[in-house]
Parts: structure tokens; C-alpha cells; sequence
């Protein structure tokens, strides 16, 4: 062991961490054949997968053969091989059962080097595609009552390729992925991976047995694959309003997510609608507002059929939305435009500022009690004004905004009795109770 460590002390004096790793690269390479392929793969995949992989899943992921239509279990390594071959540089995390670098350096030595893999992302798309393609995979059913612990321990690369492949693909896709995913969605409805898109998204149960499906051109919109979309639309496969079993459109699905190329190339079909509401009375606008995607509302809003103060079910519309989840530039947008009511109640009479109030949206308030228009007292449909719920909630910072305006009523009852006072008390919040505190001692004195 010593006269080892005394050899290994000598080849790398005088070595910079990088060149450590640049010339233990170049040996994992004149390996030749499988060695070399197995100890390069498993550096790209553990740099550039979505998250870390087990032992299982990449060694699963390391036996696909591109261009085969089966999976050989007879090529799966062994985790001693897959150490052996990348020369010292990966470990096993024993705690969490992953595979993982030997050190952070090597990541960022590997991040910045990224000549060393030739396009990686192309390259996982295809590998997983090409799985998802295979007569094993294709064959496999739902299993009974949805429990999925058995089909995961025979199949454990198969979440990672059904919920993920998108994602690499918008970061590099080649025609040979492009053709790998249009041979999935020829056989997507009764595909396993369809499951398993839906355990990402919204859980086992949003999977119906029948009815509304997700199909290839929700897919490619919901993970913004532009190219896909193009080809889908013009090979006419799909209803382009069709919905998902979640009841959204591939437009509403591409809005929510923020995809404003796709957004673009489905809007110009005349049979897409722009503004049509889902079951709950949410518009594209409305999914776009909410998750703060200002490319997307822009380009909706471009369009005449779109209504920018459209109500949902529940009545709250694209600004409240924004408002309430603190998306700042999406509420300057829509307050830009004349038919926009900056005060506009929901059914439960809560307005914009009611909602930013509430969930300490420090800015959106401060934008809102710009607008003339907006009363900053206005109580809802149980007597609520905004200081209340921001009391309520201990919202100290928009507390100290709404007591500077004259026309806040700091003692003013709901329709059960409550003040703003007596919400922060029974919620434990002694911050806000002090600040109500010292507006009422400051009033007293003045008067």
C-alpha cells in the first residue's frame, strides 16, 4: 500500500487538479471498446441526467444499443465493472443509493470541458427513446390498481425515460430522436410511459381508464419541442384542441409551462382558439399570468379574441392570478391594458390587492395602490379588507404599507366582529399585533 501510494504521490506531482482529471479522462478513452464506451457514458449521464441515478437505473441506462427494437438484460454491467472502467472517478453514494462524481471539482471540471461529451442531451434523448421503443417496453401493461413497486424494480430506467426524455430533447434533439418519438406517439395511448407522464404531473390518480387522453402533441407542447410540434400539426395525427386527461389543450399546456415558440406555431392554426377556458374557467392567459411567463403574455395578449380581464369559474381573472402569486412584470403587462380593472372583485369579492396582500406580495401591492382606481380598504364578500388578510397571514412589510394610506381603516370589523388586530392575535402573529398597537396608540394621541 505504501509503495503504491509512494508511485501515485510521483505520477502526479506537480499536476493541477485539472490535469488529474484531464489525463484520467484520456485513460478511461484508450480503454478501447466497451471499457472506454462504459466509463464515458456513465461520466455523461451522471453530468448531464436530470437528477442522480441509482446503480439499477444506469446501468440499465448503459446496456441500451441505439437502433435496436429489444432490450438485452444480457448487457447490463456490473457496478464493480462501471467502477473499474471510469478509472476512480465515480463512487456509489451508499447513503443515497446513487451514483454520483468522486468530487464536486470533477463537475465543474466536466462543465466546463464540454467537448468532452459529443452533444450529451442528444444523445440521453435518443438512448431513452430508444428504450421506450423497445418490444419489452411496448408490451408491458397499467399495472392492477396502479401499483407500480414491481414494474419499477424489473424496469427502473423506465420513470427517468418516460418523464424526462422531453427535457433533453429541448436541449438538443436530433433527427434521430425527432424519428424515435414519432414511432412512440404512433402507439402512445396504450403506452406504459403515459402513466408515468402522469405521476409527474398529477399523481397516479390523474390517470383515467378512459376518456380524455394525453397524446404525442400534448407531450411535445408540454416540454416545448418545437420541432415535434411543427411536424405533429403537419402530419395531422391530432384534434389540436383535444385535452388531456388533465382537461388542458397542448396551447394550454405549452402556456403554462412558458413555451412561447410553441405557443406561437399553435396559435397560427385558425382552429386553435387563444382564449378558450378549461373546466375551471382558466384561459391560456389565465395559465401564463399565473406562472409568470411574460413571453407568453405578451404574445396572447397580442391577439384580439383574447380577453385580458376574463373571469375564471370562481371569478378571478389573469391579473388576480398574477397578483396573488407575486408575478410583478406580468401584473405591469396586464395593467397596461384599458380593459383591465386594477379593483376587479372575484366571486368571494376579494380584488387583486386583496390577494397580494394576503400572501405578502410586497411589490404587487406597492404597484397596485398606484392605480387610482384601487381602493386600498375595499373589504370582500365577508368583510375582509386587505390589511386584515395581510394581518392575518403576518405580513409585516405590506402591514406598514396599507397603515400609511389615510384611507385604511386599521380597526375595521368583518362581518363576524374581527379587526385586523384581533386576526394577528389569534394567529400568533406579535410582529403585526405591535405594529396595529402603535396606529391605534399614534390615532389616540393625535386625537
Amino acid at each position: 500500500m505504501y509503495r503504491r501510494r509512494e508511485r501515485l504521490n510521483k505520477m502526479t506531482h506537480g499536476m493541477t487538479l485539472e490535469d488529474i482529471y484531464g489525463a484520467t479522462i484520456e485513460r478511461i478513452k484508450v480503454q478501447g471498446g466497451d471499457k472506454s464506451r462504459l466509463g464515458m457514458g456513465a461520466l455523461m449521464w451522471i453530468c448531464h441526467a436530470k437528477f442522480s441515478l441509482s446503480a439499477k437505473e444506469l446501468c440499465h441506462a448503459l446496456a441500451i444499443e441505439l437502433g435496436s427494437t429489444d432490450f438485452n438484460s444480457g448487457n447490463i454491467p456490473s457496478i464493480m465493472t462501471l467502477l473499474g472502467c471510469c478509472q476512480g472517478l465515480i463512487t456509489v453514494d451508499k447513503e443515497k443509493s446513487t451514483i454520483r462524481l468522486i468530487h464536486f471539482t470533477l463537475r465543474e471540471y466536466l462543465s466546463t470541458h464540454p467537448d468532452i461529451f459529443n452533444r450529451p442531451h442528444s444523445a440521453i434523448a435518443e438512448i431513452c427513446l430508444t428504450y421506450l421503443n423497445c418490444q419489452q417496453v411496448k408490451a408491458l401493461s397499467v399495472p392492477p390498481r396502479r401499483d407500480t413497486r414491481d414494474l419499477m424494480d424489473n424496469e427502473p430506467f423506465l420513470v427517468y425515460c418516460s418523464q424526462y426524455w422531453g427535457v433533453h430533447a429541448t436541449k438538443g434533439l436530433s433527427d434521430r430522436a425527432i424519428s424515435l418519438a414519432l414511432q412512440l406517439f404512433r402507439e402512445y395511448d396504450d403506452h406504459i410511459s403515459v402513466l408515468l407522464i402522469a405521476t409527474l404531473y398529477w399523481g397516479y390518480a390523474g390517470l383515467p381508464q378512459g376518456g380524455s387522453r394525453f397524446n404525442g402533441l400534448h407531450y411535445a407542447s408540454q416540454f416545448g419541442i418545437v420541432e415535434i410540434v411543427t411536424i405533429l400539426i403537419r402530419l395531422g395525427w391530432y384534434d389540436l384542441n383535444e385535452r388531456d386527461y388533465s382537461g388542458s389543450t397542448a396551447l394550454e399546456l405549452a402556456a403554462y409551462e412558458g413555451h412561447g415558440e410553441v405557443v406561437e406555431v399553435l396559435l397560427g392554426r385558425e382552429e386553435v382558439s387563444p382564449d378558450e377556458p378549461d373546466a375551471s374557467g382558466n384561459t391560456p392567459l389565465s395559465f401564463a399570468a399565473w406562472r409568470g411567463n411574460e413571453e407568453v403574455v405578451k404574445i396572447l395578449l397580442g391577439r384580439e379574441e383574447v380577453n385580458p380581464d376574463k373571469p375564471g369559474n370562481r371569478g378571478r381573472t389573469p391579473l388576480s392570478l398574477a397578483a396573488g402569486i407575486g408575478r410583478e412584470e406580468v401584473v405591469k403587462i396586464l395593467l397596461g391594458r384599458m380593459e383591465v380593472s386594477p379593483d376587479k372583485p372575484d366571486d368571494g369579492g376579494r380584488t387583486p390587492l386583496s390577494w397580494a396582500a394576503g400572501d405578502g406580495r410586497e411589490e404587487v401591492v406597492k404597484i397596485l395602490l398606484r392605480r387610482e382606481e384601487v381602493n386600498p380598504d375595499k373589504p370582500d364578500n365577508r368583510g375582509r379588507t386587505p390589511l386584515s388578510w395581510a394581518a392575518f397571514g403576518g405580513e409585516e412589510e405590506v402591514v406598514k404599507i396599507l397603515l400609511v394610506r389615510e384611507e385604511v381603516n386599521p380597526d375595521a370589523p368583518d362581518s363576524g366582529g374581527q379587526t385586523p388586530l384581533i386576526w394577528a392575535a389569534s394567529s400568533g402573529r406579535q410582529g403585526v399585533v405591535e405594529l396595529l398597537e402603535y396606529r391605534k396608540a399614534v390615532t389616540h394621541s393625535a386625537t
